[in-house]
């Protein structure tokens, strides 16, 4: 009970920008949790993509100040993930924040990768701008082969 308080007076301290991304994130990443199950993969990232308004600029990772905004957004986007009521795994919670962040025109893209462990398939997805990874702290994509085309919407890029 301490500890949700806790969490309660860090969130109302907040900033009300701050305090209104992480209650964008927490919205995303529900509908985004229902949104893959009932429509797919395909269809929720075309829905995301079409909620992007105008372009997306080009972001370097060599950009402190775009690097510095992107890594605050994932920041906060995974609080949002760990206090949420439901649990979010690495696909939904790399889709929302990659939502988020060219949302803010940064051109954030998503990566999957795949890897065959004791003959179980398994799956991971992170986000990356140029090449610097913002929401996999314990470095787990390198674990993982990475597909050779990042999603970045409806477009593909080479790195």
């Amino acid at each position: 009970m301490k500890a949700k308080l806790e969490t309660w007076r860090r969130f109302r301290n907040l900033s009300a920008h701050w305090r209104g991304l992480v209650m964008e994130a927490a919205v995303a990443l529900t509908a985004t949790w229902i949104g893959l199950r009932v429509v797919g993969f395909g269809r929720w990232r075309r829905t995301l993509d079409w909620l992007v308004p105008g372009t997306v600029k080009r972001a370097s990772a060599g950009d402190p100040v775009a690097l510095g905004s992107a890594l605050a957004v994932a920041r906060f986007e995974q609080s949002a993930a760990r206090h949420l009521f439901l649990r979010t795994n690495c696909l939904e919670q790399s889709l929302v924040l990659c939502w988020l962040l060219q949302k803010r025109g940064i051109a954030a893209v998503l990566r999957i990768g795949a890897r065959k462990d004791e003959g179980r398939f398994e799956a991971h997805a992170w986000v990356e701008i140029e090449g610097t990874v913002l929401n996999d702290e314990q470095e787990q994509h390198l674990h993982f082969s990475s597909f050779d085309q990042p999603i970045t919407g409806l477009e593909t890029q080479t790195p």
